[in-house]
């Protein structure tokens, strides 16, 4: 579980200032989802230089070219899963494993790929610093999702698709969910993804932009760009 004392900018009152401004603004709406938000020190994800702005909401420098998505995204995107307690959960893009932390609080299994080792590692070494020992982490491409620990309840991709990658579809249990950004590469739209007797209802949810998905199914690599990364 995550330890209860905060440093200096990660106070416990500028955590709850931003989880209400995410309610007022109807970005968060659900109890569960709403503790999570309270319950995880974003500050604990920043590199030193940022931790001041740990609560305000924008996307931060993480190193390695990355960034931290703002906290308004990560609202609507982990909104949109509608995680149980019992769902395993996939996501794309461990980042600076905020999102993951935030996974881990709500799922009962959480698996993770992360394409750059630096970020992977450091991301695994945060989150059991602050008790998550049970997350799964995998270096690696993540638009070929992770076949050997399929299926999966939820998956989260947080990177731009041109399309839905056939593998994290059919990675997906039935009745399942992804959510995901889809589009070009200078703007997509929040995806919503839903599984059915073997078909997928695609549904879309908003604007965004995201970085793209580099992979085997997703862009080719010649098109990375800086990505805004939990």
């Amino acid at each position: 579980m995550v330890k209860s004392n905060f440093d200096t900018y990660g106070t416990k009152a500028a955590r709850e200032k931003l989880v209400e401004r995410l309610i007022q603004i109807n970005l968060l709406k659900t109890p569960h989802v709403i503790k999570a938000f309270l319950k995880i020190p974003r500050h604990a994800f920043l590199p030193e230089a940022f931790k001041e702005l740990s609560y305000s909401d924008q996307a931060l420098p993480i190193g390695f070219g990355q960034t931290i998505s703002q906290p308004s995204t990560v609202a609507v995107m982990t909104e949109l899963l509608d995680i149980q307690a019992n769902h395993r959960v996939l996501e794309i893009g461990s980042g600076s494993g905020y999102q993951t932390a935030l996974l881990a609080e709500l799922a009962g299994k959480v698996f993770t790929i992360e394409s750059q080792p630096e970020l992977s590692r450091s991301a695994q070494k945060r989150l059991e610093d602050l008790g998550y020992y049970t997350v799964r982490f995998m270096i690696g491409d993540g638009s070929a999702g992770w076949s050997d620990c399929a299926p999966f309840d939820r998956i989260i991709v947080t990177a731009g698709s041109p399309s839905v990658p056939k593998p994290l579809a059919a990675q997906l249990s039935e009745s399942g969910k992804m959510v995901l950004p889809l589009g070009n590469h200078q703007t997509q739209q929040i995806t919503s993804v839903i599984k059915c007797a073997q078909e997928y209802r695609l549904v879309s949810e908003g604007s965004c932009k995201f970085v793209d998905l580099v992979g085997q199914y997703g862009w080719p690599v010649s098109c990375q760009r800086v990505s805004n990364r939990s």
